[in-house]
């Protein structure tokens, strides 16, 4: 992964492209920046795992990317740059209900939702849902679309499939409605599946199942896979690259492995440190991050992390913004310890001042 450029350590250009992204919610109560200058590239193949705390803005970021940003939100500025057959589309400057946004949701981006049992109509079948998905963007029968419904089911898993195609969400166990959830999504064969907390309240076994399913479908497919967790556990296991979002910026990326193994944010080091190892002493308390995300309405000045950072500065990181730079390699990280805080944009009392808190 190229720090903030277009091509991908393998050669390859981006799929999608996030540049500078800020995602606000205007309440009566004040703005809420739940998306405030993420920038972030997934390629064609990989997989790009998305972590942080509930809170961080993970979920909104992948809402973002397809448009689907309900009032008082609103994407205030920034790029989600497309590349596909037809050149390169800006998703942002399309309306969330254009033919063109349409288009592009299920055959080239599909999202499987976090809680699949709100995802489905209650009402309709898993596999008139499916049908329907297939019959919008693509001209064949109602037969060809059950044939092609039975198909997926299969893929994905689920036993029985024929009969599985009649029944209800509510009927289907919280495993079998996750992989009723991605056949859906698969239903148009996407180039990019953006998975938000697929695992989610599945037991382990059922977790393992999902995952290896997902990679499968991507060595199948040559899918692009955005997987949204806070398991730093199944993003070890699954993801080529790793961003690490706080208070809706990413202050650290970089290839899996460097990410595990010399983590540089003070964030990524404390969330790292907070998974129980096999190596571990029987009852042993796991180290917690002090402190809690801030309330949405008080964001801190400068360093966004500062107030509950071990290594926090006092002069530096409650006075400047750091800028995700790059540190070695393939990484890059947002943090004073790694850069000098003259380049950066002081955040005293100014008239821009007021964007980074109230």
């Amino acid at each position: 992964m190229q720090r903030n450029g277009t091509q991908h350590r393998n050669g390859a250009e981006p799929l999608l492209q996030v540049k500078d992204l800020k995602t606000y919610f205007f309440p009566e109560e004040g703005v809420v920046r739940a998306v405030d200058g993420a920038s972030f590239a997934i390629y064609p193949g990989q997989t790009l795992g998305v972590v942080g705390e509930s809170g961080c803005g993970k979920s909104i970021t992948a809402r973002s990317i397809l448009n689907l940003i309900e009032p008082p939100g609103r994407i205030v500025s920034g790029e989600i740059l497309l590349r596909d057959d037809f050149g390169t589309t800006d998703l942002t400057r399309l309306q969330s209900d254009s033919q063109a946004m349409r288009a592009i949701r299920g055959p080239v981006i599909a999202y499987v939702f976090q809680e699949p049992m709100s995802s489905f109509s209650p009402v309709h079948t898993i596999g008139s849902q499916i049908m329907e998905a297939i019959l919008y963007h693509e001209k064949v029968s109602k037969r060809e679309a059950r044939a092609r419904g039975v198909e997926l089911l299969r893929r994905v898993g689920i036993p029985r499939a024929e009969g599985r195609m009649d029944e209800y969400a509510f009927q289907l166990s919280g495993g079998l409605r996750q992989r009723a959830m991605i056949a859906t999504a698969l239903a148009c064969n996407p180039k990019l599946l953006i998975a938000d907390e697929p695992t989610t309240a599945l037991d382990v076994t059922t977790q393992a199942q999902i995952l290896e399913l997902l990679r499968e479908l991507q060595a199948q497919n040559g899918m692009a896979i955005m997987l949204i967790t806070h398991n730093l556990g199944v993003v070890a296991e699954t993801a080529d690259d790793v961003v690490v979002m706080y208070l809706g910026r990413v202050v650290e990326e970089g290839p899996v492995d460097d990410i595990f193994y010399q983590p540089r944010h003070p964030y990524t080091q404390a969330l790292l440190r907070s998974i129980a190892m096999l190596s571990d002493e029987p009852r042993t308390r796991l180290p917690t991050i002090s402190g809690s995300i801030p309330h949405p309405y008080n964001r801190p000045h400068g360093c966004l992390f500062h107030p509950r950072c071990p290594r926090f500065m006092a002069g530096t990181c409650n006075a400047f913004e750091p800028r995700l730079r790059p540190v070695s390699g393939q990484q890059a990280v947002s943090c004073f310890l790694y850069h000098e805080p003259e380049a950066e944009r002081a955040v005293e009392a100014s008239p821009g001042a007021s964007r980074h808190g109230h």
